[in-house]
C-alpha cells in the first residue's frame, strides 16, 4: 500500500514539473504580431500658421481738453453711444493769477484811454458843431474813440476768457465744453468730477477725459515670427478664435504686414493687421485676446491619410498596403499638403486599400 502511494506522489510531482516546463516554454515563444489597418478618407486639409494678438477698434481716439482746469461735469458713462459734436464733459477754468492780474490791468488802462478819447471827441464835436474847426480835425478824434472802444472791448473779452473760459462775444463756452469728435462708444472715462486736467499743447499730450471708439469696425492686431512671415501676404484669410467667445470662429482678411520686425524674447516678431468680419449675434469688446490661424493653403474634400502612416526612404514616400491577411507590400505614394496630422494623397492608393498602422 505504501508503495502505491509513493508511486502516486511521484506521478503527481512529475505531472506538475512537466506542466511547469510546458507553461514556461509556451510563455517564452514569441507571439505572432497582428498589425491593425486603416483606410484613406476624404477630408478638408488646411495648412496654416498661428498668430497671437487682440481684437481692437480700427478707430479709437482719446478726447482731451483745449483748456486746463477742473472737471466740473461729466455727461457720459462707459458703454454709452455718443454722436460727433455731443458734449461729454465740462471744464471749470482755474485762471493763472499772473495772467489774470495782467488782464485786469489791461482793462483798467483801456478804460482810462476810452474815457480820455471820449472827452476829446466830445470837445472836438462841439467845436465842429459851432463851425469853429473843420471836419478834417474831427475825423482823427472819431477814429481814436473807435480804437479806444475796440481796445476796451478786447481787454474785457480777454479778461473774461482767462477768468471764465468764455468771452461775451463768443456766445457759448466752446472751450470749456468738451465735445466728442467722432460717433462711437465710450470705452473708458479715466477722470472724475474734481480732477485737474491739462490742455493738449505742443509740449504736453494733455489729460485724457474719455476714450471713444467706433465698435462697428474691428481689426485683429497680432504678431508673427520671422520664420513664418515670408509665407503670408496681404489678402489671406484668417480664422480667428477669440478667447472670450469659444463657441464661434470669426474670419478676418489680412490687410497689413509690418515691414519692420521687433525683437521680443530673443525672437524677431512682425506685426500684422486684419479686418474682422463681425456678425449680429456677438458683441466683441475692445481688447479681447485672440488667436489667428492664417490659412497658407487649403484643400477641400480630398483623399487623405494620417501622416504617421508614411515611410520615407531616400527621396521616396511609401505606405504598407495589405495584399493578404497580415501580408503587406510597400507602395509608392505621391502626397500633397499636410496640416501636421493628416496629409493629402495624390497618387498611389485608393479609399478601399487597407494600410498598415505603425506603432
Amino acid at each position: 500500500m505504501k508503495k502505491f502511494f509513493r508511486i502516486v506522489v511521484v506521478i503527481i510531482v512529475l505531472a506538475i514539473f512537466a506542466g511547469t516546463i510546458g507553461f514556461l516554454y509556451s510563455k517564452s515563444r514569441p507571439r505572432p504580431v497582428v498589425f491593425e489597418t486603416t483606410q484613406a478618407f476624404y477630408t478638408d486639409i488646411i495648412r496654416k500658421t498661428v498668430a497671437t494678438g487682440s481684437v481692437v477698434p480700427r478707430n479709437e481716439i482719446e478726447i482731451k481738453p483745449t483748456v486746463s482746469g477742473i472737471i466740473d461735469q461729466i455727461y457720459v458713462t462707459e458703454g454709452e453711444h455718443v454722436k460727433a459734436g455731443q458734449v461729454i464733459a465740462r471744464v471749470r477754468i482755474v485762471p493763472n493769477m499772473v495772467n489774470l492780474n495782467a488782464a485786469e490791468s489791461r482793462v483798467n488802462r483801456a478804460k482810462i484811454a476810452l474815457e480820455e478819447a471820449r472827452i476829446n471827441f466830445n470837445r472836438q464835436e462841439q467845436l465842429f458843431e459851432r463851425q469853429v474847426i473843420a471836419e478834417s480835425e474831427v475825423i482823427p478824434v472819431r477814429i481814436a474813440l473807435r480804437n479806444a472802444e475796440e481796445e476796451f472791448q478786447s481787454a474785457e473779452n480777454n479778461l473774461q476768457l482767462i477768468r471764465d473760459g468764455v468771452s461775451r462775444t463768443s456766445g457759448a463756452a466752446t472751450n470749456t465744453l468738451i465735445r466728442s469728435t467722432i460717433e462711437g462708444m465710450v470705452l473708458s472715462v479715466p477722470v472724475e468730477i474734481g480732477h485737474s486736467v491739462i490742455e493738449a499743447n505742443n509740449f504736453n499730450a494733455g489729460t485724457t477725459i474719455v476714450t471713444i471708439a467706433d465698435m462697428s469696425e474691428m481689426v485683429f492686431r497680432g504678431k508673427v515670427d520671422e520664420s513664418e512671415v515670408g509665407k503670408i501676404r496681404e489678402g489671406m484669410e484668417l480664422i480667428l478664435n477669440i478667447g472670450a467667445i469659444d463657441a464661434t470662429n470669426f474670419t478676418a482678411m489680412l490687410e497689413h504686414i509690418s515691414p519692420k520686425g521687433v525683437q521680443e524674447s530673443g525672437a524677431i516678431q512682425f506685426e500684422i493687421r486684419a479686418a474682422v468680419k463681425l456678425d449680429q449675434e456677438h458683441f466683441i469688446r475692445a481688447g479681447y485676446s485672440a488667436t489667428a490661424d492664417i490659412v497658407l493653403e487649403r484643400r477641400d474634400s480630398v483623399l487623405a491619410i494620417q501622416e504617421s502612416l508614411l515611410l520615407f526612404e531616400n527621396d521616396s514616400i511609401y505606405v504598407e498596403v495589405e495584399t493578404e491577411p497580415q501580408v503587406y507590400e510597400k507602395r509608392l505614394v505621391k502626397t500633397g499638403i499636410s496640416d501636421g496630422i493628416n496629409i493629402e494623397v495624390l497618387e498611389g492608393i485608393s479609399e478601399d486599400d487597407l494600410i498598415k498602422r505603425r506603432g
